[in-house]
């Protein structure tokens, strides 16, 4: 009886073992699954797949007729994918690299400041950003020699002693830059960019079996024609810290490696052209093979704009001012040799001319001189420091931002507001004996002694002494008033940023009753922008209904197959209240100036009828030149203005608008 139940109890042990032990793994297991399974998955998580990011393709910038203005063409790159390289063999693979691309006559990313030449190390000239880098704490943390630059290098990077100098200094390169760009799983290495086709073929054909080593397409962003039109295009650059938290309290996701719109179009649009990027996770196995690829978010491209420059005719405007710019300053400089006086026009250095299209107010062109290279443009390049340091100001968008005297231009807006308020009429004359001086504190002078003049007459040959008389009894608000629902002083509506410009007497600190003969003839405080001319000059034409300026016609998907928005209707801004009988008085006189008054020299037997008027506006140093006209006369499709800073000399605004008008109408001949 002992026996049987000595075996039951230890029949009964073991099973009260076993089951303590079934117990226990239930338990842990439950603990594992239900109580940190979540935690546990996403260990297993991270130590087994990596996300990887892709990059978002920003929208183009097109003309009004398609044509493009920033592009995205396609570069081609060879990178190393830590993903799916094998570290073990990541030495020869680089070298391998390094012999393919300089067989096929290409080159790769070369960043190291130092070379191994005629048997020695030795530093390269102009490297001195990348020897600080390399200097730095991050790195060698101190100044070496080339030679103990390259041991240094040897000892971080632990390349034994088999590869010669030579290898040793190239391996030292692509190593060291891939550590400087955050080489990792989530970034691969572009080892060689922007490569030529027989690079491609050769790294393709000679790489099979090499893991991690990839040709890959990327996509450059650049402006087709760089100088043609760089204020209005703007340029990207380089994510701020302030900006980047300005964006993230916006709900806008970026990252600080993000480049932003500076300026024009590129800023104004930054959300519709940004695009966004997209990700992918990728999954390893316990040996670092690759065993899934997921496609988790798929990128968007961004939205393309299309703007309502024509390129032809702003080409035509960027041209012109190039050639007549120079021409009125050495105009200038040979007279100043010949009389020995000064502000003949040879300090004459920049200028800039809007066309509209009186329709609908649309920019058909806007060119400011001088221009600058859009594509070497950038906010911390030596080219920036460049254009910083010209004394003309290059990056200064005088055709929206700069704000000038506009002289005689002014003398339409007084005249209808003298009409419309009953202080002139058709009939009234005014005697111009030349040196206006009701105040002795503010002598206006006249170009001639014109004798009696009507505001016809005084229009067509810009009197100054008409106009003064006409502003002292009109008085300065009502001048402004006027000035103001013609776009005078006002914004435009334009969508890149823009001047509002400075309107004499609303806009004055300080004002006398003198003060308003000069504001009359478009003195004084006055100073415009050319777009607000060119607004002006198309308010004019249009009856005194102003619409509001634009730059966009529309916005469409990448590919421009949808019309996401459409800004193409006008849109009215405001309207002038002068009646039809004062408007065509104003506008017949206009005519006058082209066919018979200051504008007759150039545009007296043109084809096509235009109404013009000419302006020269006091400074220091040579006098600005300024012209504006509509075209045709009696059905106006198109107006323009013209500032030339220090052109002294009125032909040369007007051979500007001249070739403008010649691309427009007779663009087939």
């Amino acid at each position: 009886m002992r026996k049987k139940g000595s075996r039951i109890t230890v029949y009964s042990v073991c099973i009260i073992i076993t089951i303590f032990f079934f117990a226990l793994f239930t338990a842990r297991l439950a603990d594992w699954q239900l109580v940190h399974g979540e935690e546990y998955r996403r260990l297993a998580s991270r130590s087994t797949a990596y996300t990887v990011s892709t990059d978002a393709v920003r929208g183009e910038i097109l003309d009004r007729n398609g044509k493009g203005l920033v592009i995205n063409s396609t570069k081609y790159q060879i990178v190393i994918d830590k993903l799916y390289a094998d570290e073990s063999s990541l030495n020869e693979t680089i070298l391998r690299l390094i012999s393919l691309v300089e067989g096929s006559g290409g080159a790769w990313i070369d960043a190291l400041p130092f070379d191994y030449v005629n048997d020695k190390f030795s530093f390269r000239d102009g490297k001195e950003k990348e020897k600080q880098t390399l200097f730095s704490k991050e790195f060698l943390n101190g100044e070496l020699s080339a030679a103990e630059c390259a041991e240094s290098l040897r000892e971080r990077y632990k390349l034994g002693e088999s590869y010669s100098q030579y290898d040793l200094r190239n391996l030292e390169s692509v190593l060291f830059n891939m550590e400087l760009e955050g080489y990792s799983s989530s970034k691969p290495y572009v080892f060689a960019d922007d490569i030529s086709r027989s690079t491609i073929d050769a790294v393709s054909e000679n790489t099979q079996g090499i893991s991690g080593v990839d040709v890959r397409t990327r996509l450059e962003r650049s402006a087709s024609d760089p100088a043609l039109a760089p204020h209005v295009l703007g340029a990207l650059g380089a994510l701020t810290e302030e900006e980047l938290k300005e964006l993230e309290a916006e709900g806008k996701e970026y990252a600080l490696s993000d480049k932003i719109g500076k300026f024009g179009i590129e800023l104004a649009f930054e959300s519709e052209l940004k695009g966004s990027g997209g990700s992918r996770i990728v999954k390893r196995n316990s040996g670092g093979a690759v065993v899934d690829e997921v496609e988790t978010i798929d990128s968007k491209p961004g939205n393309t704009v299309w703007l309502t420059l024509d390129s032809q005719l702003q080409r035509v405007a960027a041209e012109s001012l190039a050639e007549n710019i120079p021409a009125a300053r050495e105009a200038g400089r040979a007279e100043q040799a010949q009389t020995g006086g000064n502000n003949m026009g040879e300090d004459c250095e920049t200028g800039a001319v809007v066309m509209l299209d009186v329709r609908d107010f649309s920019v058909l062109a806007a060119a400011s001189y001088p221009t600058y290279d859009l594509n070497r443009y950038s906010e911390y390049g030596d080219y920036y420091i460049e254009l910083s340091e010209d004394e003309s100001s290059p990056m200064f968008n005088r055709a929206f931002v700069g704000s000038f005297a506009c002289g005689s231009l002014f003398k339409p807006c007084v005249a209808c507001a003298a009409l419309e308020e009953k202080i002139i009429t058709p009939q009234t004359e005014i005697f111009c004996k030349q040196n206006y001086d009701y105040y002795p504190t503010n002598i206006v002078q006249c170009m001639h002694y014109h004798g009696d003049m009507d505001v016809t007459s005084a229009i067509s040959h810009s009197c100054n002494y008409f106009f003064a008389e006409t502003g002292r009894r009109l008085g300065i608000e009502p001048m402004y008033l006027y000035a103001e629902k013609f776009g005078l002083g006002e914004y435009t509506g334009v969508e890149i940023e823009e001047s509002r410009g400075t309107l004499a007497g609303r806009d004055s600190t300080q004002w006398q009753a003198g003060n308003t003969v000069q504001a009359a003839i478009g003195q004084s405080d006055n100073a415009f922008t050319p777009a607000q001319l060119a607004t002006y000059a198309a308010t004019l034409a249009n009856n005194g209904v102003r619409l509001k300026t634009h730059l966009v016609e529309k916005l469409t998907d990448y590919q421009c197959k949808e019309v996401i928005s459409d800004f193409s209707a006008p849109q009215k801004a405001d309207e002038c209240p002068v009646s039809p009988e004062n408007m065509k008085l104003v506008q017949n006189a206009m005519r006058e100036v082209a066919t018979d008054g200051t504008a007759s020299s150039v545009f007296g037997d043109y084809e096509i009828q235009i109404a013009a008027k000419t302006g020269t506006a006091e400074n220091s140093g040579s006098d600005h030149t300024t012209f504006m006209c509509y075209a045709p006369f009696e059905d106006p499709e198109v107006a323009i203005a013209v500032v030339i800073e220090h052109g002294a000399r009125g032909k040369y605004s007007m051979a500007v608008a001249k070739d403008l008008l010649d691309a427009y109408f007779f663009k087939d001949e």
